[in-house]
């Protein structure tokens, strides 16, 4: 049974800094790290190495964009653990605009491992997010049912092998995350670059959404500069009580957008 679940954001991005940057990938809106964020990689490694063994991370799931994985490579070769690719841990886009295209989608794992050889391609992500983008109501729905699937799937697949687990994403996916793991869908939360947050399972819980207490949120402190550029759900662009659509991706309008859980909690 999953005892921890730690959740980190990436590390700083390079387009922050550089207007020329290049997509390693070739996806559009998926810049690598800045060469302060490398270094954020790195401490985040340097602090899972020097806790106890017992309560280190044995397997790393991580959203499917560079930056993500950039950020779990030096704990996955510190620690020696597998990176798994998780659709469901992506990037958050507000809806798109009318007839401007779909959001982009990073590729499978079995080709992003032709990038990061740490990645285990066994696992096939449980869920897809729409390529038309979400409102906030939407990501929060997202984070409840990827939890519910996730911690489902691994204690189901590897049994009492994996006691903490590590999860790497974006600032607005953590933070509704923390918020479906503790049943506090309004809790103000600000997440920073390559901060932790870990939860810890309730000895009499049941279940999985509310199962758990927060030992840290967002915390930066295992970081030479703290936290960096820290964001929250407050800084979401609000028209007419909605979110500002964006822009999606011209021509692929068409194109499949296969979204939703990939596996149902019945089959289990």
């Amino acid at each position: 049974m999953i005892e921890t679940i730690y959740i980190a954001r990436h590390g700083f991005r390079l387009n922050w800094i550089n207007t020329n940057w290049k997509s390693p990938t070739g996806l559009p809106r998926d810049p690598p790290l800045a060469a302060y964020g490398e270094a954020q990689a790195q401490e985040l490694a340097a602090y899972f190495l020097a806790i106890p063994e017992e309560k280190r991370p044995t397997i790393i799931l991580s959203s499917p964009y560079y930056r993500c994985l950039q950020t779990s490579q030096p704990t996955s070769r510190a620690l020696e653990v597998p990176i798994y690719v998780e659709h469901g841990l992506s990037e958050w886009y507000s809806p798109v605009a009318p007839g401007s295209g779909l959001h982009p989608r990073p590729s499978a794992a079995a080709v992003m491992q032709s990038y990061f050889s740490e990645i285990d391609p066994s696992w096939s992500s449980i869920w897809y997010p729409t390529r038309r983008g979400e409102d906030v109501e939407a990501l929060h729905e997202r984070a409840n049912g990827v939890l519910d699937l996730l911690v489902t799937e691994i204690e189901k697949r590897f049994g009492v092998k994996h006691k903490n687990i590590l999860l790497v994403s974006h600032a607005a996916t953590v933070i509704v995350l923390c918020r479906a793991l503790l049943a506090q869908p309004d809790l103000p939360l600000r997440v920073g670059c390559c901060s932790i947050s870990e939860l810890s399972r309730k000895s009499d819980s049941s279940g999985v959404l509310g199962a758990w207490e927060a030992k840290a949120l967002a915390s930066g402190s295992h970081l030479k500069e703290g936290a960096s550029r820290d964001w929250g759900l407050e800084d979401v662009q609000i028209a007419d009580g909605k979110v500002i659509s964006d822009q999606g991706v011209p021509g692929t309008q068409d194109e499949e957008d296969n979204c939703g859980p990939q596996i149902h909690r019945s089959s289990l």
